[in-house]
C-alpha cells in the first residue's frame, strides 16, 4: 500500500522562507526501529493511513523523505525565553521538520521529530528521547485533545534500541523517536530569534508566512498576526485551565503562533484546583503553575509585540495585547461550560456559574476529573457537601448540551495523573506489557467521543 491518493496533499512552503530561517540535517541511524504506536486516526487525515507497517517505520523511523513534500530534514532556527531569562542559543536540538502537508481541512501540517538525533542546536545533548518520554508525550496529546485542548497529536512512536543516560529517571533507559503532527512549527521565539538579529526583511518574511501558511490571511501586518495570536493563545489558556492541565515550561520557544499547544516534558494533570500546583521539579518559584498559566502566556504574547516593534509602532501593538484579558474571561468560562455539559444563558449568569464551581473546588478538595464526570449534564451529588449547593442552583439553570447516554458515562472519570502515568510505564518497563498503555488510550478517546 502507499499514501491515500485522494487525501494525501503534499507541500514544501517553509522553503519559501529562505536558508537563514533552518539548517539541513540527517536523522540519527538508530540500531532498531521497532514500531510501538501509530496514531491512524491523525494519519488517515493527511492520507497516510494506508501505508503498511514496513513504509510506517521507513518514513516515521527512517525518515525516508514524503513523496512530494521536503527532500531533507530541516533544524529550525529560534531563540527564547527560558523561566524568563533570555536564551540565544536555542534551536531544534532533538527534533526536525521533515515534511509538510495539507489536512482535509486544507490546513498546513508540519511532521516534526523528538529524539531524531543531534543538530547544529543539540548544544550538549545526545539528541535522544526516552521511550517513558515518548509514552508520555502520546498519553498527554491524547488526553488534551480530548478535553478540547487545542494540541499537537503524537503521530508516531517507534522503539530504536539503544541505552540512553538520564539523571532524571532509572538509567539505562530505553530509547524512541517520536513524530508530532503540528499546524507549523513556528515559535514566538522564531520571531524573537530575528528581532535580535535585528533582521527586519526576516521578520516582515516571517510575519507573512504565519499569516499566509498558518492563518490563510493575506499581506504581511504584523498588528494583525499579533491580534490572532493573542485570540488563539488566550483561548489555549482558557482551555488548560478548565482541562485541569499544567504544561510545565511555558517559555516563548514552547509557545506555538498557531496558539497550539505542544512539546510535553513534565506536565501533570492537577488532581485539585489548587493554583500553586506545578509540574516540573525545577519550577521552584512556580512560575509555570497551574493558576499562573494564563499569566505566563499573557507574558509570552507580550514577547511576541517586543519582537514585532521593529516593524511597525508600539501604540496598536499595546492595544492588541491589552485583549488579552477580556479576551482570556469569556474563554475559559465556555471552556468549563463545555466540559460541565451545560449550554450558555448570559454572560453574567455563565461568568457566576464558573466561579462558584471554582470556588467550591477550591475549599472543598473535590478531584478536578471526579467533579467534571459527575457534574457533565446533571447536578453534583449531595454526598458533596452542602459547599457545593449554590453551584447545583446555578447549574439547574443551565440547560444540558448533550444527553448523558455514551457507555462512558457508566464507569469511572478517566483520568492523567502522575500516578496512573508511572504505572502505565511500569508495566512497560518490567515486562514490556502495552496492554494498560493502549488500553488507556482507547478510554481517552471514548471519554471524547462521550464529552463532544
Amino acid at each position: 500500500m502507499a499514501f491515500d491518493p485522494q487525501a494525501y496533499r503534499p507541500e514544501r512552503t517553509i522553503l519559501t522562507l529562505g536558508d537563514a530561517f533552518y539548517d539541513p540535517v540527517a536523522a540519527a541511524d538508530f540500531p532498531d526501529a521497532r514500531l510501538r504506536w501509530r496514531n491512524d486516526r491523525a494519519a488517515a487525515e493527511v492520507g497516510a493511513g494506508t501505508l503498511d507497517d514496513g513504509e510506517w517505520v521507513r518514513h516515521f523511523g527512517r525518515f525516508a523523505p514524503l513523496p512530494g513534500s521536503l527532500d531533507r530534514p530541516l533544524a529550525l532556527r529560534y531563540h527564547g525565553h527560558q523561566f524568563r531569562t533570555y536564551n540565544p542559543e536555542l534551536g531544534d536540538g532533538r527534533g526536525f521538520t521533515f515534511a509538510q502537508l495539507r489536512d482535509r481541512n486544507g490546513r498546513l501540517m508540519d511532521l516534526g521529530t523528538k529524539g531524531s538525533g543531534q543538530t547544529p542546536w543539540s548544544r550538549f545533548g545526545d539528541g535522544r528521547l526516552t521511550l517513558k518520554g515518548g509514552v508520555r508525550e502520546v498519553l498527554a496529546s491524547e488526553m488534551l485533545e480530548a478535553l478540547n485542548v487545542p494540541t499537537s497529536r503524537t503521530f508516531s512512536l517507534i522503539e530504536t534500541g539503544e541505552a540512553l543516560e538520564r539523571n532524571d529517571e532509572p538509567s539505562p533507559t530505553r530509547s524512541a523517536v517520536l513524530v508530532r503532527l503540528s499546524h507549523g512549527h513556528i515559535r514566538i521565539g522564531t520571531f524573537q530569534r530575528l528581532a535580535y538579529l535585528r533582521d527586519e526583511d526576516g521578520l516582515r518574511r516571517l510575519t507573512a508566512y504565519a499569516l499566509q501558511e498558518l492563518y490563510g490571511e493575506d499581506g504581511d501586518d504584523p498588528v494583525r498576526l499579533l491580534a490572532l495570536v493573542v485570540e488563539r493563545t488566550a483561548r489555549l489558556a482558557a482551555r488548560y485551565m478548565a482541562a485541569g492541565f499544567v504544561h510545565g515550561v511555558l517559555n516563548t520557544d514552547n509557545i506555538n503562533v498557531t496558539g497550539e499547544s505542544f512539546d510535553y516534558g513534565p506536565w501533570r494533570f492537577a488532581p485539585t484546583w489548587d493554583p500553586g500546583f506545578v509540574a516540573a521539579y525545577f519550577d521552584q518559584t512556580g512560575l509555570y503553575a497551574f493558576g499562573r498559566q494564563p499569566e505566563a502566556i499573557h507574558w509570552n504574547a507580550m514577547q511576541l509585540a517586543v519582537a514585532l516593534r521593529p516593524l511597525v509602532e508600539a501604540e496598536p501593538l499595546i492595544a492588541e495585547l491589552d485583549r488579552f484579558p477580556a479576551l482570556y474571561q469569556p474563554a475559559v468560562t465556555a471552556a468549563i461550560l463545555w466540559r460541565l455539559g451545560r449550554t450558555p444563558r448570559s454572560a453574567d449568569e455563565d461568568r457566576a456559574l464558573v466561579q462558584e464551581v471554582e470556588r467550591a473546588l477550591r475549599i472543598t478538595g473535590v478531584g478536578i476529573d471526579r467533579f467534571f464526570f459527575d457534574a457533565f449534564a446533571q447536578a453534583p451529588p449531595d454526598s458533596y457537601g452542602s459547599e457545593w449547593d449554590a453551584a447545583r442552583a446555578l447549574l439547574d439553570r443551565h440547560a444540558p448540551r448533550a444527553a448523558r447516554d455514551h457507555e462512558y458515562w457508566r464507569g469511572s472519570p478517566r483520568s492523567m495523573l502522575i500516578e496512573e502515568v508511572e504505572a502505565i510505564w511500569h508495566a512497560i518497563a518490567q515486562a514490556d506489557d502495552w496492554t494498560p498503555f493502549h488500553d488507556t488510550v482507547a478510554q481517552i478517546r471514548a471519554m471524547g467521543v462521550a464529552l463532544a
